[in-house]
């Protein structure tokens, strides 16, 4: 028997019925299914997942191996098997809710065969308004380094990996870890990689945000979060020696994971855990948290980061409640510099320097900080429905230190600026997003697209999130674009951030709406 090209490993729980459509883009990929072999391991499944493995594993027994075993509690023990059964020249990971594009194992074996690559990554995209750092797929890479590109924000396993370098440095995916036991194989996979490359143009990877949102990451709590969160730190600390390399890889974590961990919605967490969380922070920033990283964190990252290394549960609190629920804190001028104020600024019994406080050099960004205090669906005199935001600042002063127009966007798309005013209380944006306008960048999976502020100052352009301290509570619509139809709504993200959310309506759902519609008895 001919030895396969890749193995694509597929670790399974509770998946239908998104586990169908990953299955068939295995199958029907254009490499061809003797050139592949597909082995999943169903950890303990009871909702099916099991039997439709079966299914297909007797309509493709050349191609489809399926191991059950009892629930693991994590991706971690099944993938580990899955890599022990692989004869492959390479291996590929994908979620069993997710799916690959019709080419993409056989443009990313051409690649890595063509490019002697150990690690190839293809772009990933994401489906149902599920959010894929981008940055890393900027273009097509012969070759990128981990301590100098973006990969260290795209730690997920789903890459292609040579099976050769897995198994000469043994890795393997730590079984202790139920949340994100992907990262320290990839991030050692890239570390131990003689080249990296990457394949940008062609979505190779549909990465699936489940409607219900019931898997594991999404489930994940925040000591469970902290517990991770120290084990993947701990990890690069013991891989990478101190210095820039190491740095350039923590960053990635202190303004993920770690600042997470202080997101709004720490505010309702019990306060035993919120004790934990903290002196979890405290000892991570202690141990890892240089000076070079600090700076590289985001304003909002950097004090809650630092306030909980520095200070207690309550110092925590009151930072993240100046923007969750008080708004855009206060700008402190003193000289030439421009302060962010929140508290703990210039406290003596915290003692932070003010270089953390520090906007100067981004002075810009920070102006262009507003809040969402109203967003409203509106009829446009042509008939299209738009969504209105208006934003807010406490900046009487904002106009008259921009140089240009203040508007919203929503990710790629510019708002229609309706408004910029001022009162005894600070200056407001009103900004107009035609519904027709929203729907056309987004893929047939939706799109989840960052509300921005943006304006030109002090020389340069500045942007920030638009934050939105409630949940807006605006009806999501639903609207059509050729034969297909979305709903559009507007919610916030675990930041905070004011979010546009577009995703796919199913044929049923459509099919059930209308019937909702129709009188009670009627057709």
């Amino acid at each position: 028997m001919n030895t396969p090209d890749v193995s694509v490993v597929v670790a399974v729980y509770n998946t239908m019925p998104y586990l169908t459509k990953c299955l068939n883009s295995l199958v029907r990929q254009s490499i061809g299914r003797d050139r592949i072999e597909v082995i999943a391991v169903d950890d303990g499944s009871t909702d099916g997942s099991g039997r439709e493995l079966d299914r297909f594993a007797r309509l493709y027994p050349e191609t489809v191996k399926v191991v059950h075993q009892e629930n693991s509690g994590g991706p971690a023990q099944p993938s580990n098997r899955a890599l022990d059964l692989a004869t492959g020249r390479y291996v590929f990971f994908v979620g069993a809710d997710d799916y690959l594009g019709h080419e993409a194992l056989e443009r990313l074996v051409a690649a890595a065969d063509e490019y002697g690559s150990d690690v190839v990554l293809g772009k990933a995209v994401g489906v149902n308004s599920r959010n894929i750092h981008q940055a890393v797929f900027a273009s097509n890479e012969l070759e990128i380094d981990l301590f100098d590109s973006a990969l260290p924000w795209s730690l997920a396993n789903t890459k292609l990996f040579r099976r050769e370098l897995i198994e000469r440095h043994q890795l393997r995916y730590p079984e202790d870890m139920p949340v994100g036991s992907d990262q320290p194989f990839t991030l050692e996979a890239c570390f131990r990689a003689k080249r990296i490359s990457v394949l940008a143009d062609y979505d190779f990877y549909h990465a699936v945000r489940r409607l219900n949102a019931r898997n594991i990451t999404y489930r994940s709590k925040h000591l469970e979060r902290l517990r991770c969160a120290e084990a993947i730190m701990n990890f690069v600390a013991k891989l990478i020696e101190p210095g820039e390399q190491r740095d350039a890889v923590l960053v990635r974590h202190f303004s993920w994971e770690v600042a997470r961990l202080v997101e709004d919605d720490f505010l309702g967490v019990d306060r035993a855990a919120q004790e934990q969380v903290v002196a979890g922070i405290r000892n991570l920033a202690d141990q890892y948290l240089t000076d070079r990283i600090r700076a590289k964190l985001e304003i909002e990252a950097r004090l809650r980061i630092s306030t909980a290394q520095r200070g207690t549960v309550d110092d925590v609190l009151a930072v993240i409640r100046q923007d969750a629920e008080q708004g855009v804190p206060p700008t402190i001028v003193d000289g030439d510099r421009w302060y962010a104020g929140y508290p703990g600024f210039r406290d003596p019994r915290l003692d932070l320097p003010d270089a953390w406080f520090d906007v100067s050099d981004t002075a810009a960004d920070w102006l262009a900080r507003l809040e969402a205090v109203a967003i409203t669906w509106e009829t446009c005199e042509d008939g299209e429905r738009a969504l209105t935001v208006t934003a807010r600042t406490p900046r009487r002063d904002l106009a008259s230190l921009t140089s240009g127009p203040i508007g919203l966007t929503a990710g790629d798309v510019t708002g229609i600026t309706l408004e910029t005013s001022r009162d005894s209380t600070g200056s407001t944006v009103r900004a107009q997003f035609r519904a027709s306008l929203l729907l056309a960048g987004a893929g047939v999976g939706g799109s989840l697209l960052g509300v921005r502020s943006q304006l030109t100052a002090f020389g340069g352009v500045g942007s920030a999130p638009v934050r939105a301290p409630t949940r807006p509570t605006v009806s999501r619509l639903m609207f059509r674009r050729g034969m297909r139809f979305f709903v559009i709504t507007p919610t916030t993200s675990h930041r905070g951030q004011l979010v546009i959310a577009i995703a796919p309506v199913t044929p049923r759902r459509v099919l059930a709406r209308l019937r909702r519609r129709l009188p009670q008895g009627g057709k």
